[in-house]
């Protein structure tokens, strides 16, 4: 059977644990930082690309400062997205703000700090217009329908609440260059975790043709082309990552047969991938608690959804290392359990894997993305500290875990005793 290999030994997470609790998030640097630079490698040929990394899959001001190292910009789609880049000292067209029911305070505030501004909906020109007045230069997200599927993350597009159709594009450019907007964005994101290479190039065609028809049609040229993110990981080891290589190829071609040979003048292009970025260099570290055998065998850790809620929530798959049995058997057929009340607290199910012991090392895999961002505190239950694995081989805290105090922060529990019952 294939599997996944980890970027550390069992004595490297005894040592961590010693100091660190389980469970925790720990995450690699030296894969982040490879991986962007790959990213960006591949579309190097056009000389205006940037990425902008999908702060919700990973809201840590650590490794987000690690990316914007790596010269990527942030894409936020809350106040505390803005709030979060602008205190690691990203500000301007270096945040790509993307909301949808989007309110006037985030309008506000995305304008102050000089974010490129992507609308959702023909109604918020207006809406923007009066909240915050409208900027030099402004975006849309198209949805394209019945013209691109999509997935069960994402959705349908034609189901999907995101977005503007094509013939409400062609309106709403005409209206922002009658307001004296002077230059434009066009955006679309119509997948998540797509591990086909060519869905991206198709996406890629459809909107360079979609903006050459804008053009000539309303009068306006674009700024830039943001061809969105979803790129997948290879959540199964016998699955492959994306071909990145070829991504930037197609892309490439499609640029120029689509959108240049048409009489456009060169754009940028950019993306905002979260997953691919930090997802296949987080791992959830976990230790077992309890093994309980009754119509089956579930073996409960001291995770719960809480931090990773991923399998609960979609049925996704997380590969599962048990570090100290890596070369034992696997003979046993098992629920992975956490503790929350909630019969879909399960991290696998009917999963194949050594015998486990309470007390045995657990490392859950490609939890770098949408895990730790996706916790809540139902049930009581607290989220976890993340770690930093640095490239010189130390191991920084970069979040702590929270504390019941950190639970009851927004109670007032002065006014509890005189309360009248």
């Amino acid at each position: 059977m294939a599997d996944k290999t980890l970027p550390f030994t069992l004595e490297f997470l005894e040592e961590i644990t010693a100091t660190h609790p389980t469970p925790f998030h720990l995450y690699d640097e030296r894969g982040i930082r490879a991986n962007a630079r790959r990213l960006k490698a591949a579309f190097a040929w056009n000389p205006g690309f940037r990425e902008y990394f999908a702060v919700k899959a990973c809201p840590n001001p650590f490794l987000m400062k690690l990316l914007k190292a790596e010269g990527f910009g942030m894409d936020c789609s809350s106040l505390p997205e803005l709030l979060l880049s602008e205190r690691i000292g990203v500000t301007g067209e270096s945040i790509m703000f993307t909301s949808n029911d989007t309110p006037a305070d985030e309008f506000v505030k995305a304008k102050a700090l000089g974010a490129v501004i992507n609308l959702d909906d023909l109604s918020h020109i207006p809406f923007l217009e009066a909240s915050a007045g409208l900027p030099e230069l402004v975006c849309f997200r198209y949805n394209p329908g019945p013209l691109k599927g999509g997935n069960a993350i994402i959705g349908n597009p034609e189901q999907a609440k995101y977005g503007f159709t094509r013939e409400q594009l062609f309106e709403g450019y005409r209206q922002l260059k009658a307001k004296g907007v002077r230059r434009f964005g066009l955006h679309t994101m119509v997948a998540s975790n797509e591990l086909n290479p060519q869905y991206f190039i198709d996406t890629a065609e459809i909107l360079f043709d979609l903006a050459a028809d804008i053009s000539q049609a309303v009068g306006i040229v674009f700024d830039f082309i943001n061809i969105g993110g979803g790129i997948g990981i290879p959540y199964r080891p016998e699955q492959e990552p994306v071909d990145l290589e070829r991504v930037g190829e197609g892309v490439r071609q499609a640029y120029a047969s689509r959108l240049i040979a048409k009489g456009h003048p060169d754009l940028k292009l950019y993306m905002e991938c979260g997953r691919m970025v930090t997802g296949p260099y987080g791992y959830l570290v976990t230790r077992v608690r309890h093994v309980k055998k009754t119509y089956k065998t579930f073996v409960g850790l001291d995770a719960c959804m809480a931090n990773l809620m991923r399998p609960a929530l979609y049925g996704a798959y997380h590969h599962i290392t048990v570090p100290a049995k890596a070369d034992l058997p696997r003979d046993t057929v098992c629920d992975v359990t956490g503790s929350l009340c909630e019969n879909n607290d399960k991290f696998a199910i009917d999963r194949a894997l050594p015998a486990l012991t309470p007390g045995d090392l657990v490392v859950i895999h490609d939890a770098g993305a949408h895990g730790h961002a996706m916790g809540f505190q139902y049930n009581g239950k607290l989220r976890s500290a993340e770690l930093l694995l640095r490239e010189d081989g130390s191991v920084v805290q970069i979040r702590r875990a929270e504390t019941p105090d950190d639970y009851f922060a927004t109670l007032d529990f002065g006014a509890l005793a005189p309360f009248p019952v």
